[in-house]
């Protein structure tokens, strides 16, 4: 089983959009867990899942309550979801009051390697406690770059703390919201990717389909399959599949 961490120390960059569509990507041929660690629990609400966890993320975490357990199926085949609800408000605190603390999330999926391929982990943004846990159980770290100043400095913030671990997790960064009416984009496009081995040459751009995920409550793929979209996210589940050292498991279907 290997865990692919999305993550940034940013919000607002196309986080948990990446992560859904990797997730959805995954599952054409893998058996996929996405674990919504966000307390916004926006993940689990563009799969609408029910945000409840029995005894809420300190069960969880703790160890009262099974990873398996808490997994709910989606609409979609071989695709579950570990739900956020408002419990996730106190994730880092929980984390905090744990032995082995930055170990909390490889324990809980401890329990559940046999059950799925490939964990897809939607992280809170910020340095956090959670962040470590995510990036120490991780097998690349997914960081969605908005095409600004501040994207150099995001990658450098993410690249110390990968640095600061001993597992030294790979990072794959992409541009997210990409707007190439923009100067400022365009030119990102053209040197980033160049500039830096963690920035790939695959871009999200930024377009009104990301925004119907809400009324659909679904990936881009299901409904604007041919988009520039669905090929960008498809394109970058190939690259962090690679990177992740994932082959295809078949079509089996999740515990669910």
């Amino acid at each position: 089983m290997k865990v692919v961490a999305v993550y940034s120390t940013k919000g607002g960059v196309g986080k948990t959009t990446a992560a859904v569509n990797l997730a959805w990507e995954a599952a054409k041929d893998l058996r996929v867990l996405l674990w919504d660690l966000d307390p916004q629990g926006a993940a689990t609400f563009l799969f609408d899942v029910k945000p409840k966890v029995k005894g809420g993320v300190d069960a969880l975490i703790s160890g009262r309550t099974d990873a398996g357990s808490a997994a709910r199926p989606t609409a979609f085949e071989r695709l579950d979801v570990i739900p956020a609800d408002d419990s996730y408000r106190d994730l880092e605190l929980v984390m905090d009051g744990a032995r082995k603390s930055t170990q909390r999330i490889a324990k809980v999926l401890d329990s559940i390697r046999g059950d799925y391929d490939v964990v897809i982990l939607d992280c809170p943004p910020g340095a956090s406690l959670v962040a470590e846990n995510a990036i120490h159980v991780a097998d690349v770290v997914v960081l969605p770059l908005v095409p600004s100043p501040l994207a150099l400095r995001s990658l450098e913030q993410v690249g110390r703390l990968v640095a600061d671990t001993d597992k030294k997790t790979p990072v794959l960064a992409f541009l997210s919201m990409v707007d190439r009416r923009k100067t400022a984009h365009r030119v990102a496009l053209e040197t980033l990717p160049t500039a830096h081995r963690d920035v790939i040459d695959v871009f999200v751009p930024a377009t009104v389909l990301i925004e119907r995920m809400g009324m659909e409550l679904a990936p881009v793929g299901t409904f604007g399959p041919t988009s520039e979209a669905a090929r960008s996210f498809a394109a970058l589940w190939g690259a962090v599949r690679k990177a992740a050292g994932l082959k295809s498991a078949g079509t089996k279907k999740s515990r669910h």
